[in-house]
């Protein structure tokens, strides 16, 4: 009796077993579906796509349609073939490409692309708060669409992945193109960053201790440059320094102070954030007069209006013009200066969430569950909901919570 019940009880265990895996198979075989287009980006100098080739072969293998347009990932060296040989589907006609459940895009749609929308499909793209206009934004709301702007989306930390990784890309980014212009191709004063033994280092002054001022002042640091660091936030400033792991000299945006440090340094770079609206201009015409002939500003904060009042916007053909024998780079989106690297790290926050989505059954059911996902919801299937906009513009906003609460 011992043996029968010790077989017994062992068959059981391995049907157990098998169930088990039968189960967890049938679930990896059968998930929640999702169709998700890629149009290519039709923005001046817009060179990024959200999804890379490795990213786009790790949705189809769980059980995902990946549309994306011919040429959509070309400015970021991937290729048509990549992208099929990973399992998606090229698509030829650029209003095709919105027809799926899932539309993904890097920059906001245009205004024609809008209309090429369908109610109940979920666009996820930036916002671009600050250039929003109403009539766009009523566009939107007539379509009864589902928008996210991915701009405020929050990880598990309460921090926001995509400016995080964007800014430290523009961080590191606006050194290096400082380091570039400051040499005599670039007919600036012929000088290497941070110098060499015997030569003095360059100095730059970097304004704003957000994501971008601190990539900024690790690429500086680490090209040898005597780096200041100028912000109104106290918090900010002792957050920097801990993070670097180092003294740096820092202050306050105090006028007198930030001129004089102008007068002296090489290399400005113009870092700070606003949430919403124009960055604030803290450099008046009459400090860069008074900077040194051939010193350089790399205003990062253009896209917002930039904290230099001489600055203009510029593009990546003609990034630079020169004002009070200063040289300017203001051009905005600087992430797109370095195309692959800046999609890559789009993918590594796309990929991961659109797989979650699917997991939980569902955008309904992940809005629901997870909360770092509904800061960057602004339209929830037409309905406005993000109250800065409403106020703005003077249209009634409702809360997510309550428009979940209803029936998916």
């Amino acid at each position: 009796m011992a043996e029968i019940s010790k077989k017994t009880l062992s068959d059981l265990a391995r049907q157990a077993t098998l169930q088990t895996q039968e189960m967890l198979q049938m679930k990896k075989q059968h998930p929640h579906s999702l169709t998700i287009s890629i149009p290519a980006e039709i923005t001046y100098q817009e060179k990024r796509v959200p999804l890379s080739p490795l990213s786009v072969g790790l949705l189809v293998n769980n059980g995902h349609t990946i549309r994306i347009e011919t040429g959509a990932g070309k400015l970021a060296n991937f290729s048509d073939i990549e992208y099929s040989n990973a399992g998606a589907q090229i698509i030829y006609d650029h209003k095709t490409a919105f027809e799926s459940d899932i539309i993904l895009k890097v920059d906001p749609p245009t205004r024609e692309e809008i209309e090429w929308l369908q109610p109940g499909q979920v666009l996820i793209s930036a916002l671009q708060l600050a250039d929003m206009k109403k009539d766009y934004l009523q566009l939107l709301i007539r379509k009864k669409i589902t928008a996210i702007a991915y701009e405020f989306l929050r990880d598990e930390e309460g921090t926001l992945p995509i400016i995080r990784a964007m800014s430290e890309i523009a961080g590191r980014a606006s050194v290096l193109i400082a380091a570039e212009l400051l040499n005599n191709a670039q007919k600036g004063k012929g000088e290497l960053m941070g110098g060499i033994p015997g030569v003095q280092p360059t100095d730059i002054v970097i304004i704003g201790a957000g994501a971008v001022g601190e990539y900024a002042v690790r690429a500086a640091l680490g090209l040898g440059a005597n780096v200041t660091v100028f912000d109104n936030s106290i918090h900010k400033l002792r957050r920097l320094e801990t993070n670097v792991g180092r003294r740096i000299y820092s202050s306050t945006v105090l006028p007198h102070v930030l001129a004089e440090s102008l007068k002296r340094c090489d290399v400005a770079i113009g870092a700070l954030r606003s949430q919403e609206g124009r960055s604030p201009c803290v450099v008046t015409e009459a400090m860069v007069s008074g900077m040194k002939p051939k010193s350089l500003i790399i205003d990062v904060s253009i896209d917002q209006g930039g904290c230099f009042e001489t600055s203009e916007v510029t593009n990546h053909e003609n990034p630079v013009f020169t004002k009070f024998d200063v040289i300017h780079y203001c051009v905005p989106n600087i992430a797109s200066r370095v195309s692959r690297t800046a999609s890559y790290a789009l993918s590594n926050i796309f990929s991961p969430l659109l797989l979650e989505i699917a997991e939980e059954g569902g955008l309904h059911n992940y809005l629901w569950q997870r909360n770092g996902l509904r800061h960057g919801v602004y339209l929830y299937k037409g309905h406005l909901t993000n109250f800065q906009l409403g106020s703005r513009f003077g249209i009634a906003s409702k809360e997510i919570d309550f428009l979940l609460a209803g029936k998916p």
